[in-house]
């Protein structure tokens, strides 16, 4: 399996080679050539099968130059019992009897991150010795939230890597700073940015782009790789957990064969979702893709109009991981449905930079229209599910998951739509421990790791291990920068 660039062709990288590289050197995104197809048989397979022997089958699709005997290896190092509280790593729970909730939160930083970011390192490390890498990869990583910690979670100390992390001054949860700044490893940094998340992730993508940066890197022994969704050692990874959900609703006897299940996806940067459309593509029995957005719009105009603008107010919200302007992996979206057309996506990555908005064609418009839904929910929307699935149901939700179930409902009552859906919840609720206090009629006392055993008294639900144990930790990172001085800040992580 090679992978070409959404923006050349005429680039084409082994997947050790994409997973190394992580951004292609014109800008694009790295994609596979061929989507591989999985059939009744596949799915039977894995009906009962532990989540690492899903991963590892379903990875081998894609990776052909890795052996699947490794790939393995590395699924039972990534979500296993010492990284996983549950050996189901992604869980279903049933709401009720058409609604299930995929949890992505029990890995080591509590987020759906980890469910990419413990394999990629392993990917990486594979990769370098594939290609007869000398040089040391330097992770460089703008986040929203959660990528940030589990990027350096999973890359802390690893061989012949470094990690410098990029994120919003004052645009995370307190819990979530804590994280990052409280990291341990020789060989982690990070950064707060003056500004919001796309000013961040702009910043890395320029520095990827700097022939003069990169040369002066390879020249001190380092070249730069990605652990955003850009790389897809990231995507592939969340491809998993859609065809493990429906495995599981087999197994359950929820579901029979080939019956289609819809997935409501809280996102921001697009690569969760594009992880389920991929396994849509591959011949998984979805039906439709409910794209959940909070009050940073934007994807939910793109679906019902065709017109992707950037250029309206940014919202700092109660679901920071989503506030995001700038949708990344709708790039390699884009360049599925246009059949492969380099040249087109180039041009709509052209007008973005140029004007800050583009307008697809009538046939990629009538083929979003066809496979998606977008909807999105405002701060007191947020609010009034997370009350209302603690009051009705007992089932304690962060403010991303009560996005994607806010917008599930609203898809519903829209088209009268009752196939059984799952939605994804994408953070524990020990990571925004204020707004669900509030919400569920507490009144927070104190904005940070303090709240955890406040949270906990008030519902008896317990505080992930690892986030219990922040109260101990020692702040090691002090450092903010304005955006265009990023490049000095990694200039100098690398001296």
């Amino acid at each position: 399996m090679k992978y070409y660039s959404t923006r050349d062709r005429a680039i084409r990288l082994s997947g050790a080679e994409a997973v190394k590289t992580g951004l292609s050197r014109d800008g694009g995104l790295l994609t596979p050539e061929t989507i591989p197809q999985i059939d009744a048989g596949f799915l039977e397979n894995l009906k009962t099968a532990s989540y690492a022997q899903r991963a590892a089958e379903v990875m081998a699709l894609y990776l052909t130059d890795y052996d699947k005997e490794e790939l393995q290896t590395f699924a039972e190092r990534a979500y296993g019992p010492d990284k996983y509280d549950t050996p189901a790593a992604a869980p279903l729970r049933k709401v009720d009897g058409n609604t299930h909730c995929l949890e992505l939160w029990h890995g080591p930083t509590s987020a759906f991150k980890d469910m990419a970011l413990q394999m990629l390192p392993q990917l990486l490390s594979a990769a370098l010795r594939k290609t007869g890498e000398e040089k040391t990869a330097c992770i460089l990583v703008a986040t929203s939230g959660d990528t940030g910690k589990a990027a350096m979670e999973g890359f802390a100390d690893v061989e012949q890597t470094k990690i410098l992390v990029f994120y919003p001054k004052d645009g995370v949860s307190a819990v979530q700073e804590s994280q990052m700044v409280t990291q341990e490893g020789a060989n982690v940094g990070v950064c707060a940015v003056v500004g919001n998340f796309d000013d961040a992730q702009a910043g890395v993508k320029r520095i990827f782009s700097d022939e003069a940066i990169r040369k002066t890197l390879a020249d001190r022994g380092y070249f730069l790789s990605s652990a955003n969704s850009i790389n897809w050692g990231r995507i592939l990874p969340q491809v998993v957990y859609y065809i493990s959900a429906y495995c599981d609703l087999l197994r359950d006897k929820a579901i029979s064969m080939g019956e289609k299940v819809n997935f409501c996806v809280p996102t921001g940067n697009f690569g969760d979702i594009l992880a389920a459309y991929y396994a849509k593509r591959m011949g998984l029995p979805v039906g439709k893709l409910i794209c959940a957005s909070n009050q940073n719009d934007v994807l939910t105009d793109f679906l019902r109009t065709g017109i992707y603008d950037k250029n309206r107010p940014f919202h700092n919200t109660m679901s920071p991981s989503m506030d995001i302007l700038v949708s990344s992996n709708l790039e390699r979206l884009l360049f599925d449905l246009s059949g492969e057309g380099d040249a087109l996506v180039r041009s709509y990555m052209e007008d973005l930079g140029r004007t800050g908005k583009y307008e697809v064609s009538a046939s990629i418009q009538a083929a979003l229209t066809e496979q998606f839904w977008g909807g999105f929910c405002d701060e007191a929307g947020t609010a009034e599910t997370i009350a209302r699935y603690y009051k009705d149901f007992g089932y304690l939700i962060d403010t991303h998951t009560a996005v994607a179930a806010q917008v599930m409902e609203q898809y519903r009552k829209a088209t009268g739509d009752q196939t059984l859906t799952v939605f994804a919840s994408t953070a524990s609720p020990y990571k925004f421990c204020n707004h669900v206090l509030a919400n569920i009629g507490e009144t927070p006392r104190g904005d940070g790791v303090e709240l955890l055993d406040q949270l906990h008294a008030a519902t008896g639900v317990p505080v992930p291990r690892r986030l219990a144990a922040l109260k101990e930790k020692t702040r090691r990172f002090d450092q903010t920068a304005e955006k265009a001085e990023m490049d000095a800040v990694v200039l100098d992580f690398l001296k």
